[in-house]
């Protein structure tokens, strides 16, 4: 670009020169100048001494007159020449310059529509600050914005060689495993045990979503490393492991009172109500449940797993493999592949039905027979006189029945089969925020102040 500003001067000045020819002068003779004339006398003209003088003298030669008109051509031709080739070099780059800015844009609109990526081709966007400065001086093989391209001798030595006892979590698509990385630095990994273009796609689906959504309520990517068939994950590292293992683990919710389930259900819609409302197009999570909701050293909630994530314009099913527990599933994908924002708000209404009954998405009631939570509560839920006796042990009794009563009003609406029922996240996180104190997030202040959050036991499998 800059030579280019330098030759645009050059040609101008060339087409000046060009369009004013250098006019020459013709040389007096020697004799006239040998005989100035003098100031009274008239000037002959050139001619006309030529002529007396050859008539005088016959025996000297003739005195021939150059006006350097042919100089003059040739100067002009050469201007023409020189012209002529700056203005073609200035073209080629000019073409050379225009072909690599439509190269380049290419090859973006094609890195961002392949379901695969090579080592690096990763978004940027993600700014995580002095978290990621951490990571500065450790064994990285590269970096793109904010993501950290890690080496796998550096996961392999931070997780014990992967060795059982650092699993803290298991997916559904693979384990979480507890990385101790240089000056006690605590991270979490995720190797994928999936393999093949399903392994790719929800690798690089995963990194791609995390690497441009950044929300507090949303977990953080800090790096990804592919070792041969193997894509590894590492997250921040979320101290009080999954919702699922609250509830369900070897505690069975007995960290978690009334007002922490709140604060995890408001948590929960807020991310939601950013990748419904605030991102372009809209994001459906599609895969939200009570394991991909983890929680912080104060119980802050924040959603993980986007490896199933989509744009709101995708409604293909087919285009994965579902697996595991399809009870958080809204019915309307499960039979006919219709797949929108109000999805997720079914699979918040389970969720909220966990945290109310302390129950999982599915009861087995006999070896052959399950029941899933929202078949067995609902009936009971619109029943003033049975909501109290159905709800979690740990909680019951602990909370105001008209916040209860309220709750239990919003989860029904979640559940709802027809979508066009379910209400909207952002009219779920409004209702929320004036169940939760003021010291934990919402609006609503309480007659003595809040002991602060305790961590109380926390299960063994923590996930990340």
């Amino acid at each position: 670009m800059n030579l280019l500003v330098l030759l645009i001067p050059i040609g101008v000045l060339s087409s000046i020169l060009v369009s004013s020819p250098i006019e020459g002068r013709a040389v007096p003779p020697v004799s006239s100048i040998s005989d100035p004339v003098l100031p009274t006398e008239k000037e002959e003209p050139i001619s006309q001494i030529s002529s007396d003088v050859e008539a005088q003298s016959p025996g000297v030669p003739k005195v021939k007159i150059v006006h350097h008109q042919e100089i003059n051509k040739k100067i002009v031709v050469a201007l023409i020449i020189a012209a002529a080739l700056l203005g073609g070099i200035v073209l080629f780059l000019s073409c050379f310059w225009i072909y690599r800015l439509k190269h380049r844009k290419d090859s973006i609109v094609k890195n961002q529509q392949s379901p695969a990526f090579e080592l690096g081709d990763i978004p940027n966007g993600l700014s995580l600050g002095p978290i990621l400065g951490r990571f500065n001086t450790l064994r990285m093989s590269g970096k793109k914005g904010s993501i950290a391209v890690m080496d796998y001798p550096l996961l392999e030595e931070a997780t014990n060689d992967f060795q059982d006892d650092n699993i803290i979590g298991e997916g559904r698509f693979g384990y979480v495993f507890k990385a101790r990385i240089k000056d006690n630095f605590l991270a979490a990994v995720k190797r994928l045990n999936i393999e093949g273009q399903e392994a790719d796609r929800v690798f690089a689906n995963e990194v791609d979503w995390l690497s441009k959504i950044q929300h507090q309520n949303i977990v953080s990517l800090l790096g990804y490393c592919i070792h041969g068939k193997t894509r590894f994950m590492v997250y921040e590292m979320m101290q009080n492991g999954s919702l699922e293992s609250q509830l369900h683990g070897p505690t069975l919710g007995s960290a978690l009172t009334w007002h922490i389930r709140m604060k995890i259900a408001l948590d929960v819609a807020r991310g939601l109500e950013y990748l419904h409302e605030r991102c372009n197009p809209t994001v459906i999570h599609r895969d939200l449940n009570s394991s991909n909701i983890l929680l912080d050293s104060k119980f802050n909630a924040k959603l993980s797993d986007f490896g199933l994530a989509i744009t709101g314009g995708n409604q293909n099913k087919n285009n994965i493999k579902l697996s595991g527990t399809l009870d958080d599933l809204a019915p309307e994908y499960l039979l006919d592949g219709k797949l929108t924002d109000k999805s997720d708000v079914y699979a918040f209404g389970v969720v909220l039905l966990e945290l109310l009954l302390g129950k999982g998405p599915v009861e087995k009631l006999a070896p052959a027979q399950c029941q899933s939570i929202v078949t067995w509560a609902m009936p009971q839920l619109t029943d003033r006189t049975k909501l109290p006796d159905i709800i979690d042990p740990v909680i019951r009794n602990t909370m105001d029945l008209k916040h209860l009563y309220q709750v239990a009003a919003i989860a029904v609406l979640c559940v709802q089969q027809e979508p066009s029922y379910r209400p909207l996240i952002t009219d779920v996180l409004h209702s929320f925020i004036p169940l939760v104190p003021v010291e934990l997030g919402g609006s609503m202040r309480l007659a003595e102040p809040m002991a602060p959050a305790s961590t109380g036991p926390v299960a063994a499998n923590d996930a990340i």
